[in-house]
């Protein structure tokens, strides 16, 4: 676990839980909402853009939600970060556009796309390797070669049939993968498996941050 940070802190879970009432609201507007939502290949090109960003909002249905709201539980135990609110929005939004421009110029069969895994396994990536990187943390290390191992037996065997039955349709694996090849560029540009993450570019050539800040506002 991050040294400087406590999961049973109100700071670290703030942020995670406004994402997760948003996909619950979004989950409400039921089937017009993720028709108007959802990663849309043909309706990308028509020049409808948004669509990379918020296909990541909207589910196949409510066992897909719960799975991902339980996905965003279990980020803030295992990796607390008492992150500002606009550092969770950069998060979310360069990941998730990062991860739908994958799909869109390396699976380009993709005809549309909902949920949020992606982006999860992306910010898997950043919560664990800063506990690497920043704190030499073992069972993170652990927790990663786990994280990466799944990803790549995905992209080789698939997943099971029993996990796309349960969620109503076809796990889309290249998602996890862009998504959190989307987080270990943004951790490299961002500074964020050195410290806490500011909404500063750190730059270039300076040494670790020094202690632990938030963000002001």
């Amino acid at each position: 676990m991050i040294t400087n940070a406590d999961y049973r802190s109100r700071e670290a879970w703030l942020p995670p839980l406004a994402v997760m009432a948003l996909l619950l609201l979004l989950g409400l507007g039921g089937e017009p909402v993720r028709e108007a939502l959802r990663y849309d290949a043909g309706a990308i090109a028509a020049g409808q853009w948004w669509r990379l960003l918020t296909g990541n909002l909207v589910h196949l249905g409510w066992w897909h939600l719960f799975l991902n709201e339980v996905g965003l539980l279990v980020l803030v135990l295992l990796c607390p970060e008492k992150l500002a609110w606009s550092v969770w929005l950069r998060r979310l939004v360069l990941i998730g556009l990062g991860m739908s421009a994958g799909l869109y110029s390396f699976v380009p069969d993709t005809g549309w796309y909902v949920g949020m895994s992606g982006v999860i396994h992306g910010l898997f990536v950043l919560g664990l390797g800063r506990q690497i990187v920043a704190g030499r943390d073992l069972i993170a290390a652990g927790c990663l070669a786990y994280l990466i191992g799944k990803v790549g037996w995905e992209l080789y065997a698939g997943v099971p049939v029993s996990d796309e039955t349960a969620i109503g349709g076809q796990v889309l694996v290249e998602s996890h993968l862009y998504g959190s090849l989307s987080a270990l560029i943004y951790g490299l540009i961002f500074g964020a498996f050195r410290g806490v993450e500011t909404f500063r570019r750190p730059r270039n050539g300076a040494g670790p941050p020094g202690p632990p800040a938030r963000e002001t506002k």
